[in-house]
């Protein structure tokens, strides 16, 4: 049995959780088209899972970074995807632009489930941690970057 210390949510630096995002999003990927050979339901799940977890590990000065990342990394695993495996996304006549909106389509509501766990999950965050209240408390983090 490990120590419970030994591991705490939140407290990850967001280049560590954004590194760990790329590294899960394309193992997602690789199980996918090696078994089904596109993207299916299993990576719509493993995505909505992803940002989820992600937005749990990341320390609270690195929240923006992390709120900003399901878009972006969807839009670019599939970008790499649309140029090594353009068949799992779309047709591959299709240009590589052509296969990433098709792929950000196909898998929007993954895409929308999974920021709207990942942005809930940070606001919730923001509250429970915060006696004074959400709105207070990103006023008074946003005023620290502009300051």
């Amino acid at each position: 049995m490990g120590d419970a210390a030994s591991w705490a949510a939140g407290h990850e630096p967001g280049r560590d959780v954004v590194s760990l995002g790329v590294a899960l999003t394309l193992t997602a990927v690789s199980i996918d088209v090696l078994l089904a050979g596109r993207l299916t339901l299993f990576f719509d799940l493993w995505f909505m899972a992803m940002c989820l977890g992600l937005a749990a590990l990341v320390r609270r000065k690195d929240f923006y970074l992390v709120a900003l990342l399901p878009p972006v990394l969807m839009t670019a695993v599939f970008a790499f995807v649309s140029l090594v495996a353009r068949d799992a996304l779309a047709d591959p006549r299709d240009s590589a632009l052509q296969a990433i909106v098709s792929g950000v389509v196909t898998h929007g509501v993954a895409l929308f489930v999974g920021y709207a766990l990942c942005l809930g999950w940070l606001g919730w965050r923001l509250h429970r941690e915060s006696e004074a209240g959400m709105v207070t408390e990103l006023s008074r983090e946003l005023g620290r970057r502009a300051g």
